[in-house]
């Protein structure tokens, strides 16, 4: 992709080609399609590369990904990899568990199985190599293991496929990680709409249930609520309570209280600022959070004591991650308060 590419978009992106497949990802949220991703004046596939270790001690995976187009345009996955190295296995080549070229390929189920590819023979050669050893019933250790796999479909990544399938754990713990990514397009305007009143546990990316959050946290984590308030209070002057309102008509409504003031502020009235350094709290006060979370330049709207609170609430959770399992954050910026 282009190099100007910000990494959020990198990331959204792989996270399309998971959900909707690479032909419907190169058109969504704006792109433009397959030509105007690809670095201008290339002819080559767009590749991905994705380094990924469940936790600290895990085995890394490597996933490898490559888009091309077809005679008539259309993008399709045209190579597919998945690598891993066995236990114990400190130097030397990973070994496949997953290889696809044009949507057919090999794939090792269970835990430890795979095949060591020599990088020179690399291509749809190794492939077809593999898959017409299959066909002839080649033994080898791992031919119990061993699998064809040939899509329907070249625009669906194999590991959308293979990931539901009980027998490729590895395969759907890659799949489960991406799915799971959390890339926040938040919008104040969206954090102050009205959403039907009822409890939800997790932030969505755009932030228009930051309401429906809040009523969950009241009932269900009333400390950790509290903890979150007493951090914007420090940098909010005033504020001195944030709750839920139900609207006769069954809406949620989101109360600013000030400590100056009888009657409350609603979402609708604060700024842009304020509301969108709450839901990043909240959203990273997630007791449940996602594997994976980026925000791209959060300082957009944000007077830079807010952005401090937010800096140092992200500091904390990768602390938290050193000690026990917990997200990987990533920050796009380009100003210098968030260094």
């Amino acid at each position: 992709m282009s190099a100007r590419a910000p990494c959020s978009t990198l990331f959204g992106f792989l996270a399309d080609c998971l959900k909707l497949g690479v032909e419907e990802a190169c058109d969504a949220r704006g792109r433009g399609g397959f030509q105007r991703i690809r670095s201008q004046g290339s002819d080559e596939p767009i590749g991905f590369e994705v380094y990924y270790r469940e936790e600290p001690r895990a085995r890394p995976i490597t996933y490898e990904l490559a888009i091309d187009q077809d005679e008539s345009g259309r993008p399709y996955v045209s190579r597919e990899r998945l690598r891993q190295r066995r236990k114990g296995q400190k130097h030397g080549r990973p070994f496949s568990f997953l290889i696809m070229n044009d949507g057919k390929g090999v794939a090792w189920s269970g835990e430890a199985q795979g095949r060591q590819i020599d990088e020179r023979q690399e291509g749809r050669s190794i492939v077809n190599w593999l898959v017409e050893s299959l066909l002839r019933d080649v033994p080898d250790e791992e031919s119990s293991e061993t699998e064809i796999v040939e899509l329907q479909d070249r625009r669906k990544l194999g590991i959308a496929t293979l990931g539901a399938l009980k027998q490729h754990p590895r395969i759907s713990a890659f799949r489960q990680f991406v799915e799971g990514w959390y890339l926040s397009y938040f919008t104040p305007d969206a954090a102050r709409s009205l959403p039907l009143a009822g409890p939800q546990k997790h932030l969505n990316v755009h932030g228009d249930n930051l309401g429906n959050v809040v009523q969950f946290l009241e009932r269900e984590h009333p400390d950790q609520f509290a903890d979150i308030l007493a951090r914007v209070s420090e940098r909010i002057p005033g504020i001195d309570r944030i709750d839920t309102e139900r609207s006769p008509d069954g809406r949620l409504l989101l109360r600013f209280n000030d400590r100056g003031f009888g009657d409350p502020f609603y979402a609708q009235q604060m700024s842009d600022g304020t509301l969108k350094v709450f839901a990043y709290l909240i959203m990273l006060e997630d007791s449940q959070p996602p594997p994976f979370i980026c925000i791209e330049e959060p300082e957009n709207g944000l007077y830079h004591k807010l952005l401090e609170v937010l800096a140092g609430s992200c500091a904390g959770m990768q602390r938290e991650r050193r000690t026990r399992r917990r997200s990987s954050s990533l920050r796009t910026s380009r100003t210098s308060w968030t260094r």
